[in-house]
C-alpha cells in the first residue's frame, strides 16, 4: 500500500468516526442540561413560593442544603447572615440554615429537596 493509500484510508476512518460522534451526541443528549433545567424550575418555584433561606458560607449544612439545587441555587433567595446580621437578628434566626416561607412558617436546619418540595408545594422533577 502507497502513502496516498494509507492517507486516503485514514480519511475515510476519520469521517466514519466523526460521523459515529456526531450520531452518537444526538441520539444521546446529555442529560445534564435537562436535569438543570428542571432543577432550575424547581428553584424558581421555590423562591416564588416565598422561601428564603438564611445561612453562612462556613456552615456544612448551608453548604450541603446549596449543593442539592447544584447551580440552580442562583435562583433561590438567600441571606448570608454574617454579612446581614441585623436582619437576621430581625427575622428571629437563631440556626443555620433556616427557611422562612412565605406564610410565615419556619424550618430549622439541613431539609433537603423533598422536604422543601412538600413545604412550598413545588414539585421536584428530577
Amino acid at each position: 500500500m502507497n502513502d496516498n493509500s494509507k492517507f486516503k484510508n485514514n480519511l475515510i476512518l476519520a469521517g466514519v468516526v466523526l460521523t459515529l460522534g456526531i450520531g452518537a451526541t444526538l441520539a444521546y443528549p446529555n442529560n445534564k442540561a435537562q436535569t438543570n433545567t428542571a432543577m432550575d424550575v424547581f428553584a424558581k418555584c421555590v423562591a416564588a413560593a416565598g422561601a428564603v433561606m438564611y445561612g453562612a458560607d462556613w456552615c456544612p449544612h448551608c453548604q450541603n442544603e446549596k449543593n442539592a439545587f447544584g447551580e440552580s441555587f442562583k435562583f433561590i433567595n438567600y441571606v448570608e447572615c454574617p454579612d446581614n446580621p441585623n436582619l437576621c437578628l430581625q427575622k428571629g434566626i437563631k440556626g443555620y440554615p433556616t427557611w422562612i416561607f412565605g406564610d410565615g412558617s419556619a424550618l430549622v436546619g439541613e431539609q433537603g429537596l423533598e422536604r422543601l418540595s412538600q413545604a412550598t408545594a413545588c414539585p421536584l422533577n428530577q
